[in-house]
């Protein structure tokens, strides 16, 4: 009998947040030299010799702090790096490979989960336990609201003064985030400040989740579906709308526990996500996904047609491109 996604409601203690803030099991053995860097795009061994400087910075910086007058120690500000691209040329990889060679205690989390754990905690506690790390690694970094914005900019000042280094990836470089999904000139100075913690690295090239492969298969009707998922062990079945609901209940922080132990993700009747709420909870499901490797089939409508031409022409047109390219390539290496 197939798990029911809708039927879990993941909790995960406060006090076990930060512990729990470390890179997606598919990335537990990256490195910099597990990166391949394609020899038309130049710009990603650049990316790799930078993401290493960087690397070797942090240990230096949380060990180092200049000395003032009477030979006091003072802590040395955090360095910065940003690496910004197109979803698909390895960023991810390059920030796992950063926290891995860096000393602990260090932490890796998505922006959304870092904001969560700030919500936690409380901004004083949050600050107090990430300021004796020596790097914070946020993926998928993203302002959607003004009190993102404000929140996000205080912690991550406060802590590169403290020393702790940040490092963060996106599809946007930071003097635009927040373009398009609010009115980002209201909080321009918040948004500069960011800009001024971190060095932007370009990273280009073409998505390698689609190199060289076949289109993704075509959704498989709704009893082809359940006779697949029902002779799968450890698989969930749900219908779509029934799932998008579930998802409204949960912190999106939580769609990782969600889909815990879950072998493979079957949902019925997909179709277009009615509005911008529904799809951006998708994109982070999406997202959870993939960083599980947990393959995705569905019956309905074609994953790339969740996400409307409307949609795809406003400002989170690059979240929602990412999610279908990961959701394509999770379809790709489902069992059917």
């Amino acid at each position: 009998m197939p798990i029911r996604l809708v039927d879990r409601n993941p909790v995960v203690p406060a006090d076990q947040l930060i512990a729990n803030m470390v890179p997606p099991t598919m990335f537990d053995d990256v490195s910099f030299a597990s990166y391949i860097p394609d020899p038309a795009e130049p710009t990603q061994a650049e990316a790799v010799a930078k993401a290493e400087e960087f690397a070797g910075k942090v240990g230096k910086i949380r060990s180092g702090g200049k000395r003032g007058l009477f030979g006091k120690k003072t802590q040395a500000t955090g360095a910065g790096l940003y690496l910004d691209g197109g979803f698909g040329v390895g960023k991810t990889h390059l920030l796992a490979s950063i926290y891995h060679a860096t000393p602990e205690p260090k932490a890796f989390g998505t922006f959304v989960e870092l904001t969560h754990v700030v919500g936690a905690l409380g901004f004083t506690k949050a600050l107090e336990e990430f300021s004796n790390h020596s790097v914070l690694c946020i993926d998928e970094f993203e302002l959607d609201d003004p009190g993102d914005t404000m929140l996000v900019s205080r912690l991550l000042t406060e802590l590169s003064g403290r020393g702790v280094s940040i490092v963060a990836t996106s599809n946007t470089l930071p003097g635009q985030l927040g373009e398009g999904r609010f009115a980002a000139q209201d909080f321009l100075r918040e948004i500069k400040k960011l800009g001024s913690i971190f060095e932007a690295v370009r990273v280009d090239g073409p998505d390698y989740r689609h190199r060289d492969l076949p289109p993704a298969p075509d959704p498989l009707s709704d009893e082809d579906l359940t006779a697949v998922a029902e002779r799968i062990e450890n698989a969930s079945l749900d219908d779509f709308d029934e799932l998008v609901k579930h998802l409204s209940t949960l912190h999106p922080s939580r769609y990782g526990k969600l889909i815990e132990g879950v072998e493979q993700v079957f949902v019925s009747g997909v179709h277009a996500a009615p509005d911008q709420s529904v799809a951006l909870r998708i994109v982070v499901l999406a997202d959870r996904l993939y960083d599980a490797g947990t393959p995705v089939t569905v019956s309905g409508a074609k994953l790339d047609e969740l996400f409307t031409e409307e949609m795809l022409q406003g400002g989170y047109r690059k979240k929602y491109l990412r999610a279908t390219s990961r959701l394509l390539a999770l379809s790709r290496f489902a069992s059917v």
